[in-house]
């Protein structure tokens, strides 16, 4: 049973266009004895805003565009210190709040509600299932942790770990972007199953390709910072495959007496810069490590500090 004050807890939910889902999954809340429920609203216009606040949420018009600007902008408005975020279109049960909450009474900073091993038949199709599979498996390779369910929309933190997070994504990418943060800041996370449902509203926002896509760029662009040696690792191989292939060619047609200058400079070209980038991105990875070494000694004498100080004051 869960014993964190519910008072203590906001319930987040960022909308747009929820009419349909949206009051029944706030009383739901309610009946479980939540009464801090904070709807970030993307300028719906089906009626979602007044629904929400005549079932007694709280409700602000997000003032940019997209549910990663929603998001962002509602963490700074929050003051619970602790925050469980799910959408509004019904998939995710408030049945499953608790186990959601229960990792972060434990000392957990960040907890994903994993869908992918129980989900409502029709919730998510075959393309959904796999892709999602394909970007967790990606994330792992770019980032160094494999989290089930990096796309997860129902999430829990505590208010304290936020401030260690740099979001900027404004789109479909923030969770993506949230889950990359919450790796390279080292905070502690759990991953628990939650159900999923078939969504009962509006058709999904989501394009599988193109947010796909995004997403996927997301996840390398953001390996800059985590994972230097994968992200310049993967652009001087490429070069370097690419001048493999090309030199196989140059040699083939030296051994059939045909010379290729131009080509053989540019395939030492693209091997020695293939190199170079990697050889960079190793030394990349290196400050990185030196720097979260560093950053943790810090740490460590600043907590100590604290508690001298703490100490002193008793």
């Amino acid at each position: 049973m869960m014993t964190l004050e519910r008072e203590d807890v906001c319930i987040l939910i960022p909308t747009l266009n929820e009419v349909l889902t949206i009051e029944p999954l706030i009383r739901d809340f309610q009946e479980l004895g939540f009464s801090k429920i904070f709807v970030i609203d993307g300028n719906s216009n089906d009626g979602t805003v007044s629904v929400a606040e005549r079932a007694g949420a709280r409700v602000v018009v997000q003032s940019g565009k997209g549910k990663g600007a929603a998001i962002i902008e509602a963490f700074s408005l929050i003051e619970e210190p602790y925050i469980l975020m799910l959408d509004g279109d019904g998939t995710y049960a408030a049945s499953d709040a608790e186990k959601m909450l229960a990792p972060l009474e434990r000392g957990a900073d960040h907890v994903i509600g994993e869908r992918l091993s129980c989900y409502e038949k029709g919730a998510l199709t075959r393309l959904n299932h796999i892709g999602n599979h394909i970007i967790n498996v990606l994330f792992k390779w770019a980032h160094g942790t494999y989290l089930e369910d990096i796309l997860s929309g129902y999430r829990a933190f505590t208010k304290a770990s936020l401030s260690t997070l740099n979001l900027k994504e404004s789109g479909f990418e923030i969770e993506t972007e949230i889950a990359a943060e919450v790796v390279r800041n080292e905070l502690r996370i759990v991953v628990v199953p939650v159900s999923y449902c078939q969504r009962a509203g509006t058709p999904t926002k989501l394009h599988p390709f193109r947010d796909g896509y995004k997403i996927i760029k997301t996840i390398y662009r953001l390996a800059k910072v985590a994972n230097p040696l994968f992200y310049f690792g993967l652009i001087g191989f490429s070069l370097i495959i690419a001048g493999i292939i090309l030199g196989t060619f140059v040699v083939y047609e030296w051994l059939h007496s045909i010379e290729r200058i131009p080509l053989t400079i540019l395939t030492g070209l693209l091997i020695m810069s293939g190199l170079i980038i990697t050889m960079f991105g190793l030394l990349g990875d290196i400050f990185l490590a030196f720097h979260r070494e560093t950053t943790k000694e810090l740490k460590a004498v600043k907590d100590q500090l604290k508690k001298v100080s703490v100490g002193e004051k008793d």
